[in-house]
């Protein structure tokens, strides 16, 4: 079946899994995941997962239940719904009698974290039943999504859940014309920090992911866009530089170039060099702590672990704590850690 309004393909899931461990423990997100579709139509260049098991791995059911020939490249043009979703998984929470929560994940739930699950309203059905069994069940729910103006239809479900939820939105930049080059079905910055404001002023805990942010942006632009993040009270803010590997970078450049957007692709483009890539991604994940200090911003690192092989010694030393520390937001029952000390990297101001 095809959206004829967006030529977006879409269809059923046939999988039979319901919720899954996930190594998002590693960022400290969560433990377990829960998405609502297979695809995404924000079809965001730089996006991971269709270079993932879930994609990879199953090309004859993304042929068979949407005509994909390229899960990658294809990216954006198909999604493939789990409906009634929410109602098996409040069956199998029913059943389920152990849980396995790790330091880093505290036993959370992420809702979608390899698709929107607000993206439409179709998902939105879909993800509304899902965190309400989630939550009706007393498990800590984080659910991300790029479109939280859409995501305000089920506040009441956000608001029973209570101190069990929290929803987020990743903005990795407050240039609306950057931001649609590589994230082309999105909305815009602006109107996910709107949707985020509402939440907290309706009491629901919100967060923020910086991420990717793009080396066009100064160390003035990083502190004006924290400035906007702060307008939505965030419980944390977690921010990643871009990570230039994988063919999801080379799609990304050229959605970038396509686009108009020349310097942004030119400055992307630039971070196939080693040296130029350690010296943006340190840059950036040192500006955002040093101005989330000084907003009193609860910030959040997200070092690369390939980064940290090549910085000195003492930089190195930095971003692994990053890696190890506990995100400092109250949820699920999380002990609010002791920031590590800003580093002064040699070399790379």
């Amino acid at each position: 079946m095809t959206d004829d309004h967006e030529d977006v393909r879409t269809g059923e899931d046939p999988t039979k899994a319901i919720l899954s461990e996930s190594g998002l423990n590693s960022k400290h997100l969560c433990d377990y995941v829960v998405n609502v579709a297979t695809g995404c139509r924000h079809g965001c260049k730089f996006c991971y997962v269709p270079s993932t098991p879930n994609i990879r791995a199953r090309p004859d059911m993304l042929e068979e239940e949407a005509d994909v020939d390229n899960g990658q490249k294809e990216w954006g043009s198909y999604v493939l719904y789990r409906d009634g979703l929410g109602e098996r998984l409040d069956e199998h929470l029913d059943r389920k009698r152990s849980w396995n929560p790790t330091k880093r994940g505290q036993g959370v739930v992420g809702v979608s974290f390899s698709t929107d699950c607000y993206m439409d309203g179709r998902a939105g059905k879909i993800t509304r039943n899902v965190v309400d069994a989630l939550t009706s069940h007393e498990k800590h729910t984080r659910v991300l999504t790029r479109n939280p103006i859409l995501a305000l239809q089920d506040l009441d479900v956000f608001q029973d859940g209570g101190e069990h939820v929290t929803i987020g939105s990743s903005i990795p930049c407050m240039d609306a014309d950057q931001v649609g080059a590589i994230e082309p079905s999105a909305p815009a910055p602006e109107l996910r920090l709107k949707g985020l404001k509402e939440f907290n002023e309706h009491g629901v805990q919100t967060f923020v992911s910086m991420s990717p942010t793009y080396p066009t942006q100064d160390k003035a632009d990083l502190r004006e866009q924290l400035e906007r993040v702060a307008e939505c009270d965030p419980a944390v803010v977690f921010h990643e530089p871009i990570n230039p590997r994988g063919g999801n970078f080379e799609m990304t450049v050229e959605a970038a170039r396509d686009a108009g957007e020349t310097e942004l692709a030119e400055e992307l483009d630039t971070l196939r060099s080693r040296e130029r890539w350690v010296k943006y991604a340190t840059n950036h994940l040192r500006w955002v702590q040093e101005i989330g200090r000084e907003l009193d911003l609860p910030v959040h690192l997200w070092p690369d672990k390939q980064l940290i092989k090549h910085v000195d010694e003492e930089t190195a030393a930095w971003m692994q704590h990053w890696r190890e520390r506990q995100s400092p937001e109250e949820f699920a029952g999380r002990d609010v850690p002791q920031e590590p000390a800003p580093a002064t990297p040699v070399g790379v101001e």
